[in-house]
């Protein structure tokens, strides 16, 4: 924008201030980058990289209780585009799904008049990318299409649900946690509700444990803690240990399977759900500040905790080999294993108030390194993870492990040299945990990595009301070119806050008063004067303040010098209509008036002086007729001057000329007094007349009351038009020119403030009530339109003010001020009409073509052999509105990413990961976490086996860089198997009763650990009624032999068992002679998917390992499971990428298909054959008419060339145009 052109065109907008308590727990942070909260009944959501406030949304009637934005785990294309889904929900019960881009609300559920509990988009979006389940209390929850808002099902429980949880890992596993416990849900499905009532186990909370009540021992809290052995049983707890009330939430862990946490004030409980036992305790010392809040990680083990002194901590679960490991330190008598947590890094707490605490966290999803906290008083904090390397030469002093570096970057190991970003995400920043038994390569490449919090945004609300606002001076011809629409607002502190309303930013914050601003009025266009009291002594008087505040430089002074101590309180203070005079009404003391440009005091009215009740200043003057005398004069002088003077030489006339230039500037700077007027009216209704002229003061006229007004409160004038309000409600117009007036009841109590608009010619006015606010025509004398609060409104209005000709600002008394159109309807504006002062990075607010094309922009670097982020290069006939959208996207890419972005030897498969991580998809994003990992590592190991050509199974044995555990299933299978080892070693060592001890048996059987589990079948007591069953069970695991006969024996006593219904001990007895295949089909056939996978993982060799993961395959892929996204990431894990590359064309996903494709090539993956380069050749094809339909020329015709014959017709087709053109 140029310097002196003015945006003049604003837009309706809500300036927001503190929250309300129900707004504790409303907010979310979407994959799509933005973070919504709830502030009373509005919905705002900001952008979180620069923290500006994109949309306020308003519709809801009652307090936002819960917002929570659509998942993006689905294939994105024209079809199903990139858009901005958020559902809110308020106490009375009503959800609404926002298109949040254009702030119109898609649709409005309700079922009950309570306030939702909790709800939640499905995670698995394969069948539908609407569903969205809702708690509505008491003990209901609801599953609802979002998009079209019909209710699918609807479900009872016996008691209160507070809240649920869904299991990241298993879309069919729910768990509720309700007023008494735990109700696991093990067959969740969209299409029916679940059958059973779930199973239902109790927590003993951990204060109720006798652990706690013990004096501890001088080794701390740490040991009792250890103690606490059973937390879960499956009977109701005796009635003093029933505190579950204390347990604030409830969470499934995202990095490891079947785990979860409970949340208490002092503690966070790690169960493993496989055992029902705690497995890790995280506690906090007597004097630390309680837990508000836990936030679960999914890329690393760890947890953001939030406090209630608002510090925001990073814990990261310790490696293994750290506990395990023989330390110099005296040896502990007996070393409990746990899962240990260590903190990290902390961010800085804020000052916690009456009216100032934290109310909730959120937390990145896509990067997990950022987290924003809420402040009850409005504030949003963002804090993010910066990640500083250190060698391994010093070691730190606290007693937790080092952090290492990873090995790779976006997916793939690179080198020291190589372009790289380690705060991209929180899994670029610390490298995996080992597991114990590995040790971590020794060598110059590991680095240790230090964290630290850094406020990277914040945004503030206005304080708590009471305000008192005014709009600066309005815009004319003469002030064009440097106007700027400032908003003063006045608060209760004494502060006074000046908006720009153009972008709705805070444009300067004035310490100003030290009481309550009663009252503004504008000086000019860059100063103002505002005034407060202080509450009155036992005489009723008061220390008035009235300071001239001159913007630019923030300087004030004190307009009324020393007077203002012990005085009657101001009542209100008027500006002429020219800015020259300013008249200060008090309580009980006669009106004074000002000189402003001076600071003098003119005129002090005598003691009999009449009581003011309202007072208005008239827009009529004689400022032209002063200007056009003086002028007249000063011509004449001149011609005089020169006329006489003609020979003098011409330099003296410049002189003169100069003088005079300098003389008629200083008189139109008004050094003139100009005659004004006011009129006033006192108790009785008398309406008065005076005129100013310099420093005397005249009284003019007197107009006898009207009889049908009551007690003026206020008087607006404009042009010939005068309005009156009363204490009634009654408005008196008064046409001066045909001196005529006509009076209106309104019918709404006192008229607390009138105002006309600024404008030309335009005669609306606003009134404010008691009850609301009224726009009338005072030409028409009619209303124009009316709010009352209660009816359409549920907040109270403050103060009113005109904002521009056509919109007027309401400031209320939920802590907003709104402005709005003339019709005073809340209305929610369109994202891209938004006059952002910085770019904001948002694929999701483009068209839906455009954020696809901009997508295969990014993705196929380079363009025409060189790497540029300058779409113009580009052939893509597009208007130049979507390209300038483009390029702007593109600018406000940080210099990081461009880097990045623009390096060659950022490869296909880490370029796809990181657009993913831009484009917050989360389903493009694990799809090529698994795929760059199982490609690099498969490529890797035919090049030292190179030998071998068909051998196309995975290294099993060396994992140096192993995918993350948060990935279960798909990692490799000795990872896999060292992993679940590990983790029945702590069940072991957490163990507490018999049932645990024989679960852990029947683990480690299953895990071929036969000599353990051996010793554990020997502890049962003997009188436990299983003691006879456990003892034959030793004898019979340390005698199996491979002999024919005993090995058909136990064959058929298993299969017999598992016949009549005993599925897990045939299983078991069939691993025990190594058929574990046959017990993975076994195991199959009954449905138990999951379990197969899971033995076959840790059981089989890698060729019948792949033969049981390929029938899930099958399975995942029929059509009532239809988890075909999961089936491709566990071909991805096979290996078997040219069915991954098949079904990704069957199901329509041209470009993941066709980069895929580029990168088997690349890292020569896929065995080029006649049908291999036929469905090669033809998904090219397909992705260059996708392009095409995105009308991304340059892109289409690339892959067009690719694909030879099959994309020969198309190729045609994009050149003709140009063929065309060149003929004419």
């Amino acid at each position: 924008m140029l310097p002196y052109t003015v945006n003049i065109k604003l837009s309706a907008r809500t300036l927001t201030g503190a929250l309300n308590a129900h707004n504790k727990a409303a907010v979310d942070w979407g994959w799509q980058g933005l973070i919504a909260y709830g502030c009373h009944s509005l919905v705002l959501v900001i952008d979180s990289n620069t923290a500006q406030t994109l949309q306020v949304l308003e519709r809801h009637k009652a307090n936002v209780v819960k917002v929570k934005w659509a998942k993006e785990n689905y294939h994105h294309n024209i079809g199903s585009p990139y858009s901005l889904r958020l559902a809110s929900a308020d106490i009375n019960g009503k959800i609404i799904v926002w298109d949040v881009a254009t702030g119109v609300a898609r649709c409005e559920i309700q079922e009950h008049n309570k306030p939702i509990q909790d709800m939640q988009w499905l995670w698995n979006q394969d069948a539908s990318r609407d569903l969205l389940l809702a708690i509505h209390p008491p003990n209901y929850i609801v599953l609802w299409n979002a998009d079209t808002g019909t209710k699918l099902w609807k479900k009872s429980y016996a008691e209160n649900i507070l809240s649920f949880s869904f299991d990241p890992f298993d879309p069919s596993h729910l768990t509720l946690l309700t007023s008494e416990g735990i109700v696991f849900i093990s067959d969740f499905s969209p299409s029916k509700p679940p059958a059973s009532s779930g199973k239902k186990v109790y927590i003993s909370s951990p204060h109720s444990s006798p652990a706690h009540n013990k004096a501890t021992a001088a080794t701390g809290a740490k040991k009792a803690l250890n103690k606490v052995k059973i937390l879960i049983t499956q009977e109701k707890p005796s009635a003093e240990s029933v505190t579950l009330n204390d347990c604030l939430q409830l969470s499934y862990l995202p990095s490891k399977r079947n785990h979860m946490l409970l949340l208490y004030p002092r503690e966070i409980l790690i169960l493993d759900l496989e055992v029902n036992q705690t497995v890790g305790v995280i506690a906090i010392e007597r004097t630390g500040v309680p837990f508000l809040q836990v936030i679960p990680c999914f890329q690393r083990d760890g947890l953001f905790c939030l406090h209630e002194n608002g510090c925001i901590t990073l814990r990261v679960r310790r490696s293994y080999n750290a506990i395990f490991g023989t330390s110099n330190e005296e040896s502990d008598p007996d070393p409990v294993q746990e899962l240990t947590y260590d903190l990290r890094s902390q961010c800085d707490a804020i000052r916690v108030t009456k009216t100032v605490r934290p109310f909730s966290m959120v937390c990145c999803p896509v990067n997990e390194n950022s987290a924003a906290l809420i402040v009850s008083d409005g504030r949003v904090m963002i804090w993010e993870l910066k990640s500083t390397v250190s060698y391994r030469n010093f070691r730190n002093s606290s007693g937790a492990s080092p952090l290492y570096s990873p090995i790779s970057f976006c997916g793939i190991p690179v080198g020291a040299l190589q372009n790289k970003l380690p705060d991209l995400s929180l899994d670029n920043m610390i490298g995996q945990s080992t597991i114990a038994g590995e040790e971590h390569l020794r060598g110059p490449t590991l680095q240790e990595v230090h964290l630290k919090f850094l406020l990277t945004g914040l945004l503030s609300g206005l304080p708590l009301p009471q305000f008192t606002i005014r709009m600066c001076p309005p815009l004319t011809t003469k002030n064009i070119k440097q106007y700027q629409p400032l908003l003063a607002v006045g608060t209760s502190n004494g502060s006074v806050l000046v908006y720009h309303l153009t972008s709705g930013l805070l444009h300067k914050e004035l310490s100003i008063h030290s009481c309550e601003v009663k009252g503004i009025e504008w000086t000019s266009l860059t100063g103002f004067l505002s005034f407060a009291t202080s509450t009155p002594n036992n005489l009723g008087l008061v220390r008035n303040e009235l300071q001239l505040v001159d913007l630019p430089t923030g300087r004030s002074t004190a307009f009324r010098g020393e007077r203002g101590n012990d005085e009657p309180a101001i009542e209100m203070i008027k500006v002429s209509h020219l800015k020259q005079y300013l008249a200060i009404v008090f309580k009980d003391k006669p009106l004074e008036l000002w000189d402003i440009r001076t600071c003098t005091l003119l005129r002090e009215m005598s003691k009999n002086f009449p009581t003011i009740t309202a007072l208005e200043w008239s827009p009529s003057h004689n400022l032209k007729s002063l200007r056009k005398k003086q002028l007249a004069t000063r011509e004449a002088m001149a011609r005089q001057t020169v006329v006489s003077d003609a020979e003098l030489s011409s330099v003296e006339s410049s002189v003169i000329s100069l003088l005079q230039e300098a003389e008629s500037k200083s008189e139109l700077s008004q050094n003139i007094s100009a005659r004004e007027h006011f009129v006033f009216t006192d108790t009785d209704g008398q309406v008065y007349h005076l005129t100013v002229e310099g420093n005397s003061v005249k009284d003019s006229a007197r107009i006898p009351p009207d009889g049908s007004m009551g007690s003026i409160t206020c008087i607006a004038w404009k042009g010939d038009t005068l309005v009156l309000g009363d204490v009634d409600g009654n408005l008196n117009f008064w046409d001066l020119k045909a001196r005529v007036s006509r009076g209106i009841p309104t019918h709404r109590s006192w008229v607390r403030k009138i105002r006309f608009a600024p404008g030309k010619g335009n005669q609306k006015l606003i009134a404010m009530y008691n009850d609301g606010a009224e726009v009338w025509d005072t030409k028409e004398v009619q209303m124009v339109s009316s709010l009352r609060s209660g009816r359409n409104v549920n907040f109270r209005i403050l103060d009113v003010d005109w904002c521009t000709s056509d919109k007027v600002i309401l400031a209320s008394d939920d802590g907003c001020i709104r402005v709005l159109e003339m019709s005073m309807k809340s209305a929610c504006f369109r994202m891209d009409e938004q006059e952002l002062t910085e770019p904001v990075w948002c694929p999701y607010l483009l068209v839906p073509r455009a954020a696809l094309a901009l997508k295969a922009f990014l993705l196929h670097q380079p363009w025409n052999e060189q790497y540029s982020l300058d779409i113009s290069h580009v052939d893509y006939p597009e208007n130049e509105d979507v390209k300038n959208q483009l390029q702007e996207q593109l600018n406000s890419l940080s210099n990081d990413l461009k880097r990045l972005l623009l390096d060659p030897e950022f490869t296909v498969l880490q370029r796809c990961l990181l657009v993913a991580r831009l484009y917050g998809d989360e389903s493009e994003l694990h799809f090529w976490t698994v795929a760059a990992h199982y490609l690099h590592s498969l490529s890797q190991e035919k090049s030292e086996s190179s030998t071998d050509t068909d051998n196309f199974s995975l290294p099993q044995d060396k994992v140096t860089n192993p995918l993350d555990i948060c990935y279960d299933i798909l990692c490799e299978n000795s990872y896999f198997q060292k992993f679940q080892l590990e983790r029945v070693n702590l069940q072991e060592a957490k163990r507490s009763t018999y049932d645990h001890t024989r679960k852990c048996a029947d683990q480690l059987l299953l895990l071929g650990q036969t000599d353990r589990a051996v010793q554990l079948l020997l502890e049962t007591s003997a009188d436990n009624q299983h003691y006879y069953c456990d003892s034959l069970k030793a004898c019979l695991v340390t005698t199996v032999t491979s002999s024919g006969p005993s090995q058909s024996t136990i064959k058929l006593v298993a299969t017999n068992m598992i016949a009549n219904g005993k599925l897990a001990e045939g299983v078991q007895l069939l691993c025990l002679i190594d058929k574990a295949a046959d017990a993975c089909r076994y195991l199959q056939t009954y449905g138990e998917w999951n379990r197969a996978a899971w033995l076959a993982k840790v059981r089989l060799n890698s060729e019948e390992c792949a033969d049981v993961l390929k029938r899930w395959v099958d399975h995942l892929c029929s059509p009532q499971v239809n988890q075909k996204s999961k089936a491709i990431l566990v071909l991805l894990s096979l290996g078997c990428f040219t069915r991954v590359v098949e079904m990704l064309h069957s199901m329509r996903y041209f470009d993941r298909a066709a980069l895929f494709v580029e990168a088997c090539l690349k890292y020569d993956t896929i065995e080029v054959n006649e049908d291999t380069k036929k469905l090669i050749l033809a998904v090219y094809a397909d992705y260059a008419r996708s392009l095409k339909n995105l009308g991304f020329k340059q892109g289409a015709v690339l892959f067009a060339s690719k694909a030879g014959a099959a994309g020969k017709d198309l190729l045609n087709e994009l050149e003709q145009p140009k063929t065309e053109m060149t003929e004419e």
